[in-house]
């Protein structure tokens, strides 16, 4: 059953969403009414939109890639753009496959993955306490906090088929440029990728090898401006390497593959 709103409601939402510089202030205020238990919960919901808190984190959900990720205030909201990372990765994986969604947030890559390959075995971890509670509400078990690959259980290890690493890779001098909204209300550890965006990806290319089974692959998505530096980094870490990408969606994808035999 729909909660009561009164049309007198809905126009002072969207005054209000409109006058705090909301673009598309009618289509969030109807996001907005539909999560809302009734007109104090709605304006309440209205007035930390408002004030800049993404509109997940406010109605508690983000539909991505098929799925509805369940989301709690400050973890990492999944864009769009990673549609490409789950497309590679449900391509790569089947019955059987051990998947791990690394630096998960609230698991939202790993559960699209899941809903098209229903057959996985999948595992994911992040640093943030907060994100983990967030990823074992959508995912349930197997979901382990810590930094990169110590959070991982030591079974895995020569194991994984599909490594998703959608790891923080804003530079450190473009954290300040970001939109409020994720400045303000993603923690820093979801997107500080150091001096050049890349440091956690060269942490995750230089470990990858010894998780990985043979074949297996490492996933992680970069701007076009790091193409070129990426795949130098995961060559050098002993991966066969190529860049998957859609212009639609703006993004870039780095493949590392582990290989049995010298790469050519």
């Amino acid at each position: 059953m729909e909660t009561a709103i009164t049309a007198a409601a809905m126009v002072e939402s969207i005054t209000r969403l409109r006058a705090a510089g909301c673009v598309f202030a009618e289509d969030e205020a109807e996001v907005l009414r539909a999560a809302a238990t009734d007109e104090t919960a709605l304006r309440a919901m209205v007035e930390r939109r408002a004030l800049g808190e993404p509109l997940e984190q406010v109605v508690g959900y983000a539909d991505f890639c098929g799925v509805r990720v369940r989301l709690l205030p400050g973890v990492f909201v999944p864009r769009v753009r990673s549609e490409l990372l789950v497309r590679m990765a449900s391509a790569a994986a089947s019955a059987g496959s051990v998947v791990v969604d690394l630096c998960c947030g609230s698991g939202a890559l790993g559960l699209a993955v899941r809903a098209q390959r229903p057959g996985i075995e999948l595992h994911a971890a992040d640093v943030d306490p907060v994100a983990v509670a967030c990823a074992r509400d959508n995912l349930g078990d197997n979901v382990y906090q810590g930094d990169l690959f110590d959070a991982l259980p030591t079974g895995l290890r020569g194991r994984i088929d599909v490594l998703l690493a959608n790891v923080p890779y804003v530079a450190t001098r473009h954290i300040a440029l970001l939109p409020a909204e994720a400045r303000d209300h993603e923690p820093p550890t979801a997107l500080d990728g150091g001096d050049d965006g890349l440091d956690v990806f060269r942490a995750v290319a230089c470990r990858a090898g010894e998780w990985l089974a043979p074949r297996g692959i490492v996933l992680s998505e970069i701007t076009g401006a790091q193409v070129e530096t990426a795949l130098a980094v995961a060559e050098d870490a002993g991966l066969a390497v190529d860049l998957g990408y859609d212009d639609d969606l703006e993004a870039r994808v780095v493949r590392g593959q582990k290989t049995v035999g010298p790469v050519r």
